[in-house]
């Protein structure tokens, strides 16, 4: 699945904005936001790893990585993110998830710790009240919830909460 444009050009000008280098990806599909995370990478000097359970659309995105010319500055793996995740060292200045719905709050908890402070982690498909695959209300209420986050919703395109960790968290 493809992310709207707007979508990709936002987490662009997040990443690009605040100078990221450590990036994240939770659910790579066919490539298209991590192209979008990896070109402003490319400017910022910066790495993304990129994970996805898929065998094909994992393939299908390292030959758009290659084709996009961001290749160099992504680290694709293919594996169950409910391990992987956990299990990465970090720190992350940047996050975006789009993976596994039901699991956005267990991502959370595990990343939140390997977030720095002033880091971002986008949340794809999230709006007030609803979710593509669901009500997103009880994840977002435990996203405001959070004392060490300040979160907005961005509503162009597919909806996103953009939460920024804040200093000294």
């Amino acid at each position: 699945m493809n992310v709207p444009e707007v979508d990709g050009q936002t987490v662009y000008d997040i990443v690009l904005k605040n100078k990221y280098t450590r990036a994240l990806e939770i659910g790579t599909s066919t490539g298209h936001s991590g192209i979008w995370i990896a070109w402003a990478l490319s400017k910022t000097g910066g790495k993304l790893i990129t994970i996805d359970i898929d065998e094909r659309r994992h393939r299908r995105a390292l030959a758009n990585f290659e084709a996009a010319g961001v290749a160099p500055f992504i680290d694709a793996r293919l594996g169950d993110a409910h391990q992987i995740v956990p299990a990465l060292a970090g720190p992350f200045d940047f996050v975006f998830s789009d993976a596994d719905k039901d699991w956005y709050k267990n991502y959370l908890v595990a990343l939140l710790p390997k977030l720095e402070a002033g880091g971002c982690y986008v949340t794809h498909n999230v709006s007030e009240g609803r979710r593509r695959g669901g009500d997103s209300g009880e994840y977002l209420n435990y996203l405001r919830s959070l004392p060490d986050l300040t979160t907005t919703l961005d509503g162009r395109g597919a909806g996103m909460a953009i939460s920024y960790k804040r200093s000294g968290s």
